[in-house]
């Protein structure tokens, strides 16, 4: 029996598997081994690592992890978490089962892409929700954000920092006057035509082609998908989730606890803002929450 289980094995679960593992406890990573930034060719704004990609990360991360004789690692997908007198019991898609007092959920979310064609061949590559992340590489080229509900304004305001700017509003999504002013202020294009396809040799990207035949020349497409947990295992152990601008999210307090006694979480699935320094950060402190709530 293990003191702890970590489910996921991207930024955060990672970190919090570090932390309990330096705290001499006896933990299993799960890791299915489909992280969201799995589509990124590289990872930016996190120091030291800046440049290199997700799974070189990942990679390097799971290395380490296993210099400590006391985490074990399962490669596959947990399907059914129950809750026991004893703690939690995971089954995984072998049909295995493992228990432990703690449970570290650091399961992520799964993006759900607008239908259009030649989007999802390009996502992560030139098709982008994070200028931060991925804008440098397209400064000073001409750039879009493809409206997918009414926050999207905040990235059409942001992105003109890195290049000149169209934002489609998809003939749905009509800024307010407030923010046409600032579009206006920005240089923003307003383009109410929909956009209906991708063009250029993918990942690459040249072009939209919107509904009238017209074609709009991009070197990069920036858009907030709407989201869903990419693991039901947070909702079968009855955890408390809140509703956000693009999606549920998972609720925890400033220690990572969820509602579920013996139960934290980190990264992704539990924030509206993400990055991957910030999943890491919150899954060093999910693991040493889960660590001193052993000890008390």
């Amino acid at each position: 029996m293990f003191e702890a289980i970590v489910i996921g094995g991207g930024f955060a679960g990672l970190s919090a598997t570090m932390y309990l593992a330096r705290a001499r406890r006896r933990v299993l990573l799960v890791d299915a081994g489909e992280p969201r930034n799995r589509f990124a060719d590289a990872s930016h704004g996190f120091l030291g690592m800046d440049g290199k990609s997700p799974a070189a990360i990942r990679t390097a991360g799971r290395a380490e992890l296993a210099a400590y004789d006391n985490v074990s690692f399962f490669d596959g997908k947990a399907v059914d978490a129950v809750e026991e007198e004893e703690g939690f019991t995971i089954t995984m898609n072998d049909g295995r089962t493992e228990q432990a007092p703690r449970l570290v959920l650091a399961t992520g979310v799964a993006d759900i892409l607008p239908e259009i064609d030649g989007l999802a061949q390009r996502w992560g590559k030139s098709v982008l929700h994070c200028p931060f992340c991925h804008g440098y590489e397209f400064r000073d080229r001409p750039l879009g954000v493809l409206a997918t509900g009414p926050a999207s304004a905040h990235q059409g305001d942001l992105i003109p920092d890195w290049g000149p700017t169209t934002y489609f509003t998809q003939g749905k999504f009509e800024p307010s006057e407030e923010e046409l002013q600032r579009f206006a202020q920005r240089g923003v294009i307003i383009e109410r035509t929909p956009v209906i396809e991708l063009l250029g040799d993918a990942p690459h990207l040249e072009a939209a082609r919107l509904a009238d035949g017209r074609t709009v020349p991009l070197a990069a497409l920036y858009t907030a998908p709407k989201l869903k947990m990419a693991s039901p295992l947070a909702g079968k152990l009855g955890c408390e989730f809140a509703d956000g601008a693009l999606g549920p999210y998972l609720l925890v307090d400033d220690m990572k606890q969820t509602n579920v006694p013996g139960v934290f979480a980190a990264g992704d699935m539990t924030m509206q803002i993400h990055s991957a320094l910030l999943a890491s950060s919150a899954g060093m402190m999910a693991g040493v929450a889960a660590y001193r709530s052993l000890v008390a």
